[in-house]
């Protein structure tokens, strides 16, 4: 399923609580699953934004998460990519228990800092995920390819195994020219995947990203630990930091 861009003027959209119903669910990966949901309220957000989803119980006990949304979704429609902690009050029951027809309460869109733009200047784009925090850095890149902005964009996705990596399909579509696609695989890679197997590296880093010279913006999404040493790296490889735009998972 492709990600349509959506036109967006320069002010935002308010947040606001919303009632989605649930169009799709399917396993994305082994642990997550990929949620469509119509939500007609829902005024489109920008690529990389995200929102909260509130869950409410029969006793009335609330709990809610945030999660990034999947892509720079039209008025009307939300998609969600989850992955399920074991330990989690609300990603389990997304990822296991959601069916179509089931409605969700959902806040947003949120989120300034992290999002990309189409039409915003031609400096590159360098993208780099670890793990489910590929979700904003694929509506950035789904984006970009829907609105054939002519910015050059480079995703650097380190993944445990192929099984493991979030839009899979989507991805390799959007590869070619425009869009740059480099998987680094941590635990396990395809027959005759010519690279080590192995955790991302300052080396691979610097030899498979924009270099510092060429001025990219840089978005990182990941575990707090991937997302803190990445950063790192790409400072003393020469990024301002004012060019590195972070942002952590760790929802239940």
């Amino acid at each position: 399923m492709s990600a349509p861009s959506v036109a967006l003027g320069r002010s935002r959209p308010r947040p606001a609580w919303h009632v989605a119903t649930v169009v799709e669910t399917r396993r994305e990966t082994p642990t997550a699953a990929r949620l469509v949901l119509d939500v007609p309220t829902w005024p489109g957000s920008e690529a990389g934004a995200h929102l909260d989803v509130r869950l409410t119980a029969p006793d009335g006990y609330q709990a809610s998460r945030s999660y990034s949304i999947a892509s720079a979704t039209p008025a009307g429609q939300v998609v969600l990519a989850v992955d399920e902690l074991p330990d989690g009050e609300v990603s389990p029951f997304l990822v296991r228990d959601l069916r179509p027809g089931d409605q969700l309460e959902l806040h947003g869109p949120l989120g300034a800092f992290f999002v990309w733009r189409p039409g915003t200047g031609d400096r590159p784009v360098q993208l780099v995920a670890g793990g489910s925090g590929v979700v904003p850095l694929y509506a950035m890149a789904a984006a970009h390819g829907a609105a054939a902005d002519p910015a050059p964009f480079r995703l650097l996705y380190s993944v445990r195994t192929p099984d493991d990596v979030y839009f899979a399909d989507e991805l390799a579509g959007l590869a070619g020219p425009a869009f740059a696609l480099d998987l680094v695989y941590t635990r396990e890679a395809p027959a005759g995947w010519p690279d080590a197997v192995g955790r991302l590296t300052r080396e691979a880093l610097a030899a498979r990203t924009v270099p510092a010279a060429h001025r990219p913006h840089v978005y990182v999404c990941g575990s707090t630990g991937f997302v803190e040493t990445v950063a790192r790296w790409l400072q003393e490889l020469g990024h301002a930091a004012a060019d590195i735009h972070t942002e952590r998972f760790g929802g239940l």
